[in-house]
């Protein structure tokens, strides 16, 4: 069985400018990477997110699984009800510093083709998820 860590943190008010952590979004569901495909897509549609942040066995960040991600993987010719996030090469994301400016970040997304990007502390821990502004 695979458990899903739920940490909820208050979200600032938005921002035009400033740093990642004046604008991120809270970090929603917490997964672990041995989590399968299918598993982590009833995650999402519970949460109601289109997200889940990945975790190590030590519960640091190791990047950020979405949706459309998880589909594509789902509906693969090589998909097979055994594959795992950590499965998954592009899993691991890069991460933001909550110091950050969100400008830095953006641009840095938008070059990357990134929807989300995790936050994390010193210490790998995720504390939100800054998204592209539409």
């Amino acid at each position: 069985m695979t458990l899903v860590q739920m940490q909820f943190r208050p979200v600032s008010t938005r921002h035009v400018h400033g740093t990642v952590a004046d604008t991120m979004d809270a970090a929603g569901p917490q997964v672990w990477e041995d989590m399968t495909v299918e598993v982590a897509l009833s995650v999402m549609a519970a949460a109601r997110t289109g997200h889940l942040v990945v975790c190590d066995d030590d519960g640091l960040c190791t990047g950020l699984v979405t949706r459309a991600r998880l589909t594509a993987v789902r509906d693969g010719s090589g998909y097979t009800d055994r594959i795992c996030l950590r499965d998954i090469a592009d899993v691991i994301a890069p991460f933001a510093s909550p110091l950050t400016t969100r400008a830095e970040a953006e641009r840095a997304m938008r070059h990357r083709r990134l929807g989300a990007l995790p936050v994390v502390d010193e210490q790998g821990n995720a504390l939100g998820v800054l998204a592209l502004s539409r």
